[in-house]
């Protein structure tokens, strides 16, 4: 089986993802993928409905029963059955379902964050019987904790955890910002695993960064492996995170070495 790409998307409306859906499908033809989908925009705008409070600590958000049937609504509901029917019209044979659906995540609870849950393992036969079949698996990021409990879970989160237990050599976070920044506001194309805890110490790295960076360190279990957040909205982006050193931020687990001259 070719390399595996693992793909984390926003939850945000069909419209605003159809290029990257696109570039998915053409991927999805030569190559095994797994995509992660987030939902917090559309999530805080049903919670906002129903009159259930929002509250996020460190970037993630807090999660109390009333607000985790909402996200399993939303998440697993309508965004994964738009993100599935959505591949499947472009021709990929794409296959819904959730980290609980046959205990595909493992994941522990994060004291003082309610019904939230870090990804701790995967069960890596039931993706890849869905990879060597040729299908798309889209992955809502909920699973169960250590004592059986539906949780909500980051989705960067979940995409990292899935790279590292399929020993993806890929990893790329779609966000809405073209990379992370540095102290000056400039985009850093590369980053190490050492630099980016550095910068989180220092504060430069903030906000709901954290926990997509804290993400991408998670994905680097295996030799030779990059997590890349970029932009979604630059055209082409997927092509361009997949093959253009100079777009997104690139980060590895140490600076590579350059290749010996021929």
């Amino acid at each position: 089986m070719s390399e595996v790409l693992v793909l984390k998307l926003g939850g945000t409306t069909l419209a605003e993802q159809r290029q990257v859906l696109d570039e998915v499908a053409a991927v999805a033809r030569h190559r095994p993928v797994v995509v992660v989908h987030g939902g917090g925009k559309r999530m805080t705008e049903w919670l906002e409905r129903l009159g259930v409070p929002s509250h996020f600590e460190d970037g993630l958000r807090v999660t109390d029963p009333a607000a985790l049937e909402v996200a399993a609504a939303v998440l697993r509901g309508v965004v994964n059955s738009e993100l599935v029917a959505a591949l499947r019209d472009l021709g990929v044979d794409a296959v819904g379902l959730s980290g609980v659906d046959g205990g595909l995540l493992v994941a522990e609870r994060i004291p003082g964050m309610g019904l939230v849950a870090h990804v701790v393992g995967v069960r890596r036969d039931l993706l890849d019987a869905l990879l060597v079949g040729g299908q798309v698996a889209v992955v809502a990021p909920l699973a169960r904790d250590e004592g059986g409990l539906v949780c909500n879970v980051n989705a960067d989160d979940a995409a990292a955890g899935i790279a590292a237990g399929l020993g993806a050599r890929q990893l790329v976070l779609m966000t809405d910002v073209d990379g992370v920044r540095d102290d000056a506001g400039r985009r850093l194309a590369t980053l190490t695993a050492a630099e980016a805890e550095e910068l989180i110490a220092a504060g430069v790295i903030g906000g709901g960064m954290v926990p997509k960076v804290r993400a991408a360190l998670g994905a680097l279990a295996w030799p030779g492996a990059e997590a890349i957040i970029a932009d979604a909205a630059s055209p082409d982006a997927l092509a361009r995170a997949l093959g253009d050193p100079s777009f997104g931020t690139r980060i590895t687990a140490g600076r590579r070495e350059p290749a010996p001259a021929a």
